[in-house]
């Protein structure tokens, strides 16, 4: 019955309140902090198998709380925050967060984020092949197929798809895919970024202009969409 513990890190009674009435009747084992210190001091007591956090905590910016938590947890992070600048969530993603959503929200759709995050922790031996309704890739092998045919993939259209699927359903910020692909000199390159991007759908997308596998995150970055 047990699926997973997650560790809510809220000051607003009303949202820990949702939050685990939600979380509990989905078979979650559900614990909460109100406040920043309170929060790390349950993650290293009894780490979780994913935190969701939010980013206006009363004793230490949540922005800092998840760099601390960074140093050392690495399950999934989900950030819940009524802050919507797009600078705040490009931050948090490139600090570490698995995702964000923004206050309010939708419970199903917090739920889905959490199955997707949860996904991730699973190590890569033994998921060598990913399948995303008729797209198969198969990690081990370095291929590639769709409706069981190869595409033909350079090596850096491969190295950004299999990054894609490594994350699935994380957003994945336009400067972690530069660096991680092209390296640190290449942050501010996103022309990079915007042609492969382009390429892949023609590839591996049914319809390149409806996108079902690489959706695009507005000012933000992409995300893979596999299964839910």
């Amino acid at each position: 019955m047990n699926k997973a513990a997650i560790l809510i890190i809220d000051d607003e009674a009303q949202i820990r309140k949702l939050l685990e009435i939600t979380l509990q009747s989905n078979d979650y084992t559900v614990s909460s902090c109100a406040n920043a210190r309170d929060g790390i001091v349950a993650a290293s007591t009894h780490p979780p198998d994913l935190i969701i956090l939010d980013l206006g905590l009363p004793d230490i910016n949540g922005h800092e709380v998840l760099k601390q938590l960074r140093e050392w947890f690495t399950n999934p992070i989900i950030i819940l925050s009524v802050q919507n600048d797009e600078q705040d969530i490009v931050n948090a993603l490139d600090n570490g967060a698995n995702d964000y959503l923004v206050k309010p929200f939708r419970t199903g759709e917090l739920l889905a984020r959490i199955r997707s995050a949860l996904r991730t922790k699973m190590p890569e031996e033994s998921t060598p092949a990913i399948t995303a309704g008729n797209l198969e890739i198969d990690l081990s092998l370095r291929t590639v197929r769709k409706n069981g045919d190869i595409i033909k993939l350079t090596s850096t259209e491969y190295t950004l798809l299999a990054l894609f699927a490594r994350n699935e359903g994380k957003v994945l910020t336009h400067h972690y895919l530069l660096r991680e692909v092209w390296g640190p000199g290449f942050i501010n390159q996103s022309q990079y970024l915007r042609v492969f991007i382009a390429q892949l759908r023609k590839k591996i997308e049914d319809d390149p202009n409806r996108p079902g596998f690489l959706v695009t995150e507005s000012g933000v970055g992409y995300r893979f969409i596999g299964s839910e």
